[in-house]
């Protein structure tokens, strides 16, 4: 799958080991348990603009690696900026904004303060420090390539 996500997206900037997934049962009947998440982040700016085109390509690499029916993994594609962490579904809900092909954007953290910081709506493991962490530490390379 490595390969994969590297010939679509790019070299890999950061990634964290596996992570346990402790914030809910959601994926649990689809993937099983116990459940891992990491996070990886590429080496590429991207135009923002392909965020649709992108989760219709992950939606594609999730299920190339199905079994009977079931995904055995789960991609949420995104972004990091230096201002905010956005993430891309197919779930339409008030605080998200239609980008086109049937994708939504939701902003999951705002950079202020020195900090990102989660919003009302925000996912669970996005509210957690140490993933913030992740983030920050990413948002700190990213600030390397785009300060060249």
């Amino acid at each position: 799958m490595r390969a994969v996500l590297t010939r679509d997206l790019g070299n890999i900037l950061l990634e964290t080991p596996p992570l346990p997934w402790v914030h809910s049962d959601y994926y649990a009947d689809e993937l099983g348990t116990p459940l891992y998440k990491n996070f990886i982040f590429f080496d590429t700016v991207i135009d923002t603009s392909v965020l649709p085109d992108a989760k219709l390509r992950i939606m594609d690499i999730e299920q190339e690696f199905s079994t009977e029916g079931k995904r055995q993994i789960n991609i949420d594609p995104g972004y990091v900026s230096l201002a905010k962490v956005v993430l891309a579904s197919r779930k339409n809900y008030s605080h998200r904004i239609y980008l086109g092909k049937l994708v939504f954007a939701e902003l999951e953290l705002i950079y202020k303060e020195g900090r990102f910081h989660p919003l009302p709506y925000t996912y669970t493991d996005y509210r957690d420090v140490a993933n913030i962490n992740i983030f920050e530490k990413a948002r700190g390379l990213l600030k390397k390539i785009v300060d060249g």
